[in-house]
Parts: C-alpha cells; structure tokens; sequence
C-alpha cells in the first residue's frame, strides 16, 4: 500500500514538474520581438531555470531510494556532470556582463559632454566623440574576436593586422579582458556548449519504465540546462561565442514545441543582417550599438555653430543614449545576481545529489 502510495505521488510530482516547465517556456517563447533577448526576458529566463532546477531537486531528494538504483543513478549523474560544464559558462557570462558595464562607462562620458547642456561647445564634442570611437573600436574587436577560432583570439596581438590608431585604442582601453577574464583564454563557449548537449538523448521505453519516470524528468533539465546556456551565450559577450547547437527534441514532450520555437526564434535573431557576428544579441546592447553609430555619423556632419535644427537633433539622439544608459544601469545589476545564484544553485545541487548518491565530488 505504502508503495502504491509513494507511486501516486511521485506520478503527480513528474506531471507537475513538467506543466511547470511547459508553461514557463510557453510564456518565454511567446514573447513579443522587442522583448526578446531583452535584459527583462534573461532575468525571466533564468528565474524559469532556478524554479524548474527546485522542483527537480525536489522530486530527486524524495525519492533517493530510486535515484540510487540503477539504470537512474547513471542518468542523475551524468546531469550533474552536465551542469558542473555550465559554471564555466556562467564564469564567462558574468565576466560579458562586466564588459557591458566598460561599454556603458564610455556612453556616461558622451552623456557628460552633452547630456542637459544649456549649450554645446566644441570642445564638449570632441570628448563625446572620443568616447564614441573608443566605444565603436571596443565593440568591433569584440565582433572580430567571435568571428576568429579561440586560437586566434589567444594570440591576436600577433595574428591580425590592425591599424597603428586602433593599438592605440587598445591600449587607452586598458586592455580590459585580458586583465579581466575568469576563464582560461583558450576556453571556448561554443565549446562548453557542444559539451553540455554532447549524447544528449530521451531515454528508452525500458529506461523509462525502469526509474518510474524519473528518467523523463532527467531528461527534461538537462535540455533545459542546455538551453539557458545556449541563450545566455547568444546574448551576452562571451570568449568565442557559437551558437550551433543542436536541439532535437522528441515531440511528445510537452514543452517540446516552445522549447524548440525558442530555439528558433534566437537563431533568427542572429541571422539577421544587422545581427551578425554582433557582440551579443542581447537587446539593449543592439539599441547601444545603433544609438551611439547614429550619434557618432552625426557628430561627424555637425559644424560649428551649431544650427538650431541640429542642435535639436544632437539632444534627440543624447536622449536615446540616456535612455538605453539607464536600462542598463538598472538591469545589469539584478541579472549579475541572477546569474550567480544559478552558478551557486548548481554547486549546492551537485553537492547535495553526490552525497545522497555516496559519490566522491570534485567541484
């Protein structure tokens, strides 16, 4: 009887686990263009990731006397191996978010210059477009440096020729992520990516039968894993960004199909024109870009003294500039957190599943 019962229960834990997941990514899937890849939806992703990775934990820790049996002590073992491949990624991301944080430093000074001003010197412009070059040249080596091999990225100061103004900017920028970088310099996303979704497969009927389920719900984290990840690095600067990964995802799951519209959706994202070999597709970071070229292709067509119709289009684009400033001031922060509790929710969880499994770990 107690077992029928154990059973019963278990059955509605797995059901709600999986409307919990398939409701969540229905939501995040269905997001409109604009919110899309945005600092809101990330921080929305990963609040899905930390709820559905709970819920797991929940239903594993209730049920230790199957998740030591076998076949299912080998499949929460390799999840674990899996999100342990998923710190170095969080690493990254965090040390990306830094990078926006430089970016934006160089827009506070444009905003210094010009921003409220009751008048504009030339002076003013000279310093605001200073800012925007060094921006313009940051963000272009970030491109270059996803577009070359992790190899080229470790040696680039001897692998690519660049202009003597450019090494100057370089150096004036302080060489930011070589000071700054949390993993090793021939670490590569894509990489990590390929690792975390390598012999990624739904388990059998038998196996199914065999862990009372539990299997399914293994399964399901660790595509999920696999696909918060993948965003995260599709959004965020990251060291030799890749975004081929394969999903294929049986269709009776049912968070099968926004999983995969999801799936698509970014990789759309990513083709197009203005998108490509972009920094990251994180939407903010695209308003930056497009504000601050629209701004710096103005700066260069404006002559002193300053016609009232252009000194009314400068203070247009310095207000866009304000705003896409103030979206990251008041976004960057909360995701940087975000993304640290899912690096802390791993460590505790594979701690927490090894011990219960009498497995040495290794974190």
């Amino acid at each position: 009887m107690d077992s029928q019962q154990s059973t019963s229960v278990l059955e509605l834990e797995l059901e709600a686990f999986q409307r919990q997941v398939t409701e969540r990514f229905l939501e995040l899937s269905s997001a409109g263009p604009d919110p899309l890849l945005s600092l809101a939806w990330i921080q929305k992703l990963l609040d899905s990731f930390l709820c559905c990775q709970e819920e797991f934990r929940v239903i594993l820790f209730n049920h230790k006397s199957l998740v030591h049996r076998p076949p299912l002590d080998r499949f929460v073992q390799d999840y674990f191996e899996r999100t342990v491949k998923g710190l170095d990624v969080c690493n990254a991301i965090r040390d990306g978010i830094e990078q926006i944080r430089e970016w934006k430093k160089l827009l506070e000074i444009v905003l210094c210059a010009l921003h409220n001003q009751r008048m504009f010197g030339e002076g003013q412009f000279r310093r605001a477009k200073k800012a925007l070059i060094d921006l313009s040249i940051s963000m272009l080596d970030e491109k270059d440096s996803n577009a070359s091999s992790a190899l080229a990225h470790r040696n680039r100061s001897f692998g690519r020729q660049q202009a003597s103004s450019r090494d100057q900017h370089h150096r004036n920028l302080g060489h930011f992520r070589s000071l700054s970088w949390s993993v090793s310099r021939s670490w590569s996303a894509a990489r990590q990516l390929q690792a975390i979704g390598n012999n990624l497969v739904a388990p059998r009927g038998n196996e199914v039968v065999a862990t009372n389920g539990i299997a399914v719900a293994v399964y399901t984290m660790n595509t999920i894993l696999l696909l918060v990840m993948w965003a995260l690095v599709a959004a965020i600067p990251c060291q030799d960004r890749g975004l081929q990964v394969h999903f294929s995802i049986p269709r009776q799951f049912p968070w099968a199909q926004p999983v995969v519209l999801l799936h698509e959706r970014i990789l759309e994202e990513s083709r197009k024109r203005d998108r490509r070999n972009a920094p990251g597709l994180l939407r903010e970071l695209y308003q930056m870009d497009k504000c601050a070229r629209v701004m710096g292709d103005l700066m260069d067509l404006v002559q002193f003294p300053l016609t009232e119709e252009k000194e009314g289009e400068v203070r247009q684009r310095v207000n866009e500039l304000a705003n896409v400033c103030e979206v990251l001031k008041e976004g960057l922060d909360p995701l940087e957190r975000q993304v640290r509790e899912v690096f802390h929710r791993i460590v505790h969880s594979r701690t927490e599943g090894l011990d219960s499994l009498g497995r040495p770990n290794h974190v």
